[in-house]
């Protein structure tokens, strides 16, 4: 069993998450995100070329959440490649061609970076 015990107010809280929410600017989403278009680019296996250059991104801003999202439109009689590539995938004459962990050590950077200036942003730090 987890318990929780608070005393006083959310003020401090509440003003940290005010804080962070002024933090991300589009701008500076948008920077985040072309990073991450091209870190994805430089990461994907290339046979075309195809793949590595059908990433693009989209922020979502709601009342609670800020998200960037990253896609990629390179799509093959409805089956993504990228997720073939990254996952693996069944071979028409019954083998299977291995994935490669492409995405994660591509993106990885970017969310740490974006952390990273968000934690210094709201505690000045």
């Amino acid at each position: 069993m987890i318990t929780f015990t608070q005393k006083g107010d959310f003020e401090n809280l509440t003003t940290l998450l005010l804080k962070a929410d002024k933090t991300f600017k589009t701008s500076d989403l948008n920077r985040y995100g072309r990073e991450g278009v091209e870190a994805l680019r430089h990461y994907t296996p290339k046979d075309t070329g195809l793949t590595a250059s059908s990433w693009y991104y989209k922020i979502y801003k709601g009342k609670d959440v800020i998200k960037i999202s990253f896609y990629n439109s390179n799509v093959q009689t409805g089956i993504p490649i990228a997720v073939l590539l990254q996952y693996g995938h069944a071979t028409r004459n019954g083998g299977f061609v291995q994935g490669r962990d492409y995405i994660n050590p591509a993106i990885r950077p970017i969310f740490d970076r974006i952390a990273r200036d968000a934690w210094k942003e709201v505690t000045g730090k």
